[in-house]
């Protein structure tokens, strides 16, 4: 029993602390990822110790007392109830999958376990009424999984949606240039935007071929577009002005959620025209009207929902005023009822007989959980380790229904907050559905309702586009410890994307790949070149290496150049009174710690073979070790790093100083010593940075995809925003050369 409590105890205090501050800050529908490996372990080893902890304690009171066998015992019925009050919690870990059953079909197999616990042990009426009720919530909850996924895969507005979406695209592109100018841009473009928010799923005739769907008529007005939210007014007198571009920005940030869809299912991908049309929409439409704070927060928005719609664990995919009626009203009268008849029947069907034996049968019904805490805490105080280890496993027991129903209100209120509620809330209004208009008391629900919601989604903070910054020349812990890479990655700083950052990305990506061209991309040499360091004009004997170093891998190339950016950063600083300067070194040294952390933590996200990128960091690591030595390798701070390596710099070069001939370093030592006598570094650096960054984001290769699928079940990746971005422009890195391989006769 002291075992049981033990593990119990600690297992609580996780949910309690889960429950309490998960969320507090933004309304999300994902687990947070730093305990999500650590609960899923951890329960998946629950039931089996229990259930033998259960075995122990039945078995122990029958071999104790033959009267005793009659029914289960105080601590076997103890046990039994944290198994279903965990089992109950056990959905704040479990996803809520729009196909495949593989955790369902677990979770109903320990259900129907419990419940040949429950009704082949228990023999008394109100004990086994009780634990009855505690099953069919359990049950109740099974269901609904399956229910959620059943809807989910059938309906054309969500597990179908990518390939129809796919077959409207087409047909939307040939009436979509029918209607827009060539010097169409701003507010006008996103007004006649055709790109589907939601309705979808009320097309008429929609046949299935053998590469999608065709004759996708409307019915009536039914589909809500971009473009008609787009129209709504901005003196609308149910919205705010500022109520009206955050709409209009989910919304957006929707109907491309729906588009990328398409490259997580596999789906053909994006077309010439289909690229053009968004690059039209993003570069010309809202980064025209807007700065470019607000296309990163569409296109953050846009990656949130498919984080939520791959990973949620709150069914916030399936959000509308119908299913909040039916999943969170009419589901819980119905298991009302349910628990109501179980009562019955446990009793005989002797409606007084069952209602009395519920009080009386039960101990702390009959008592009262404050006067059996305080009976036990008086003896506990008076020296008696049985009432101080009863207490403590009452404690746990009311923690746990307290865990439990505050995560049914939490659940709820994330369900009302979340942006998938307030679109199809959204929807609901511009269509203005004969329901409402009919009823006058319905309407004005529906207004109340949707008013409440808003003014709470106001005052809830949301979370910002945040990246990774991680130094090669200030490292205090292992790269990665070998069993638990997510957890040392999560220990790396985070902060928000600098605006500077974001404005640097756009400028480039207009002016680049804008409407007029598309230059194709370099791994930063263009703009080297622009600032007048140009080093292919000589012989290649006479190239630098840190130039050979660019056309290699591009995981060489971000180390080089973020050695040279944090030599800079602590040998030249910008001055304090020149703003341009301070917010180019801005933007260059949160891209560079960036880029160094996914070298160091996301190879899969970058272009190179990952066992490249990682052979690149180990020679890197040997390569800074052998200069630095191995007490200021892990002790001395990064000034103290860079004066090292400045002052070493004429003897890096020799042969056998590092492991492998390693070079990296080397070359970022010098560049860094030719940047310095260059009055626009910063300039040259953020600019190369940015370039670098927009190379590495863009990318159509499977397993490159998969990187970023995985990456959104720890919130997504600021790579992961870019790597949208250029997809739905189109913007694309030039083809990788094809290797070539000597043939080798083994049997010559």
């Amino acid at each position: 029993m002291v075992s049981a409590s033990v593990i119990m105890f600690v297992l609580a205090g996780l949910f309690f602390n889960l429950n309490l501050f998960s969320g507090v800050s933004d309304v999300s529908a994902i687990l947070d990822p730093k305990v999500r490996l650590f609960l899923t372990s951890a329960l998946s080893l629950f039931l089996p110790v229990m259930s033998y902890l259960f075995s122990e304690a039945k078995n122990t009171t029958k071999n104790s007392s033959a009267s005793a066998a009659i029914d289960l015992s105080l601590r076997a019925g103890l046990i039994l109830t944290w198994m279903l009050l965990v089992e109950l919690l056990r959905k704040k870990v479990d996803e809520i999958r729009m196909r495949g059953y593989s955790g369902t079909i677990q979770r109903a197999g320990r259900v129907a376990w419990l419940g040949s616990l429950v009704f082949f042990n228990i023999k008394s009426a109100g004990r086994k009424a009780v634990f009855s009720i505690l099953w069919i919530l359990c049950a109740t909850k099974v269901l609904q999984r399956i229910a959620f996924t059943e809807v989910g895969k059938r309906s054309y507005g969500h597990g179908k949606n990518a390939r129809l979406i796919s077959s409207y695209m087409s047909h939307m592109l040939l009436e979509q240039e029918h209607h827009q100018a060539a010097g169409d841009e701003g507010d006008v473009l996103l007004k006649t935007c055709k790109y589907i928010v939601m309705g979808e799923e009320k097309l008429e005739d929609i046949e299935p071929t053998a590469d999608g769907y065709k004759q996708l008529r409307q019915n009536g007005d039914t589909i809500v577009t971009v473009g008609k939210v787009w129209e709504l007014d901005d003196k609308d007198k149910f919205f705010s002005s500022h109520q009206i571009q955050g709409l209009r920005s989910i919304c957006l940030s929707f109907a491309l959620f729906k588009l990328m869809r398409r490259r997580f299912e596999h789906l053909p991908a994006v077309t010439k025209e289909e690229a053009r049309n968004s690059r039209n929409l993003i570069l010309k439409g809202l980064y025209n009207k807007s700065q470019a704070e607000a296309v990163f927060q569409v296109l953050n928005d846009e990656v949130n929902f498919l984080s939520e719609y791959y990973h949620s664990v709150v069914p916030v995919v399936l959000a509308s005023p119908f299913f909040l009626f039916v999943n969170y009203f009419l589901v819980n009268i119905v298991v009302a009822v349910l628990c109501f008849m179980t009562v019955i029947l446990c009793g005989n069907g002797d409606v007084r007989y069952a209602l009395h034996s519920l009080h009386a049968d039960n101990y702390t019904l009959q008592s009262g959980v404050a006067k059996i805490a305080i009976c036990l805490l008086i003896n506990a105080t008076a020296n008696s380790p049985s009432a101080f280890f009863s207490l403590v496993d009452l404690s746990i027991t009311v923690l746990l229904f307290i865990i439990f129903f505050y995560e049914e209100i939490w659940e709820f209120v994330v369900f009302l907050l979340s942006n998938w509620f307030m679109v199809s809330l959204l929807y609901n209004y511009i269509n203005k559905p004969s329901w409402l208009k009919r009823s006058t008391f319905r309407g004005a629900l529906f207004w109340a309702g949707f008013s409440i919601i808003m003014w709470l989604r106001s005052k809830m903070s949301h979370a910002d586009l945040r990246m990774k910054q991680f130094s090669m020349l200030n490292l205090r812990w292992p790269l990665k410890l070998p069993l638990l890479p997510t957890f040392t990655s999560m220990a790396v700083h985070t902060v928000p994307v600098p605006t500077s950052v974001k404005e640097s990305i756009m400028k480039y990506l207009v002016e680049e790949h804008g409407l007029t061209q598309e230059n194709p991309l370099t791994n930063g040499k263009s703009s080297l070149r622009k600032y007048g360091i140009d080093a292919s004009r000589l012989s290649p004997s006479q190239q630098p290496s840190w130039w050979d170093c660019m056309d290699g891998s591009v995981s060489e190339a971000i180390l080089m150049w973020h050695i040279a950016t944090i030599i800079l950063e602590v040998k030249c600083p910008p001055p304090s009174n020149n703003k341009q300067q301070e917010a180019s070194r801005r933007t260059a040294v949160s891209l560079s710690k960036y880029c160094a952390y996914l070298v160091a933590f996301h190879p899969e996200l970058l272009p190179d073979n990952p066992e490249k990128t990682e052979l690149v960091l180990e020679n890197t690591k040997a390569e800074l070790k052998g200069m630095l030595g191995c007490r200021q390798y892990f002790l001395s701070s990064q000034s103290a790093r860079v004066d090292k390596i400045m002052m070493d710099k004429n003897n890096t070069g020799q042969e056998g100083d590092h492991p492998n001939n390693s070079k990296v370093v080397q070359n970022g030592v010098e560049l860094a010593g030719l940047l310095m006598d260059n009055n626009q570094r910063w300039e040259v650096l953020a600019d190369v940075w940015t370039e670098l960054i927009i190379y590495v984001a863009p990318s159509n290769e499977e397993e490159r995809v998969k990187g970023h699928e995985d990456a959104l079940v720890q919130g997504g990746e600021f790579i992961t925003v870019l790597w949208a971005l250029t997809t739905h422009i189109g913007v694309a890195r030039p083809p990788a050369k094809k290797p070539t391989a000597n043939v080798v006769d083994l049997e010559g």
